[in-house]
């Protein structure tokens, strides 16, 4: 990896243990951005991630202050609200339902638009201006944390390898229309929305993790989307679990 960019790679014994720190990371986040910015902006991923990430901070309510939260998704599939596929509805189940965040701060895809892709990735472009354009000098959206994971073949979002959606330098969001995992329609977020972040934290736990991030953070492979994810001004996290981080020679243990 790019030794100009903040990089912390972080190897924990058990995912709970992992759970506990990603949860401490964003408490402080959290605190600070409020106490800098006045608010906390964050973008969530689908997978194992909301799982992970609920697993502790459920149980620390009091230490977020909820109401200054504001979510977006960093990718999001193209379904009803409702679908078993939505991202949406698997953060509302391990997440929002046991938090009091306000649920017009969290942004979702318009359910009405499904059908045409880039309608979805137009409005929810409009959603992501409204709340950044006013206090955000960058060409891009600012966030103060993005949390993200990481597929077997080194996707992130819905950045796939060898797709032109990695070619992309000026949109924030964009339709995928032809994703190798179903289902094949989604919108997401580019690689410089991602990489104009504060902070970016990638999750990555089990044995099937351990080939594809020794070619991301050991082998600094550019053809992997997930190793084009350097921010330009922000910290660059990872936290993994031992039996993902078990090829790497990059990693501190806890």
């Amino acid at each position: 990896m790019s030794s100009s960019i903040p990089l912390s790679i972080q190897s924990y014994s058990t995912v709970e243990e992992l759970s506990v720190a990603l949860a401490d990371l964003f408490v402080t986040l959290s605190v600070d951005a409020i106490q800098t910015r006045g608010r906390f902006t964050v973008g969530l991923s689908g997978g194992s991630l909301p799982k992970i990430l609920a697993a502790d901070l459920v149980k620390r309510v009091d230490a977020v202050e909820w109401e200054k939260l504001t979510v977006f998704f960093c990718d999001e599939r193209l379904v009803p609200l409702d679908h078993e596929d939505s991202n949406y509805r698997l953060c509302r189940e391990e997440l929002f339902s046991k938090v009091p965040i306000p649920e017009e701060q969290i942004h979702k895809i318009n359910p009405d638009l499904l059908e045409n892709a880039e309608e979805v990735a137009e409005d929810y472009k409009d959603q992501l201006i409204h709340v950044f354009a006013h206090v955000n000098s960058a060409k891009f959206p600012v966030f103060d944390l993005l949390l993200l994971g990481i597929g077997p073949d080194g996707h992130t979002c819905s950045l796939f390898p060898g797709h032109q959606t990695l070619e992309d330098t000026i949109d924030w969001v964009i339709p995928e229309e032809n994703s190798p995992k179903p289902p094949p329609r989604r919108i997401t977020f580019t690689l410089p929305t991602l990489n104009h972040a504060h902070n970016v934290c990638f999750v990555a736990t089990g044995e099937g993790k351990q080939d594809i991030l020794k070619r991301i953070i050991d082998e600094n492979d550019q053809k992997i989307p997930s190793a084009l994810v350097q921010p330009v001004h922000g910290n660059l996290f990872w936290f993994l679990d031992d039996k993902a981080s078990a090829k790497l020679t990059l990693r501190e243990k806890k």
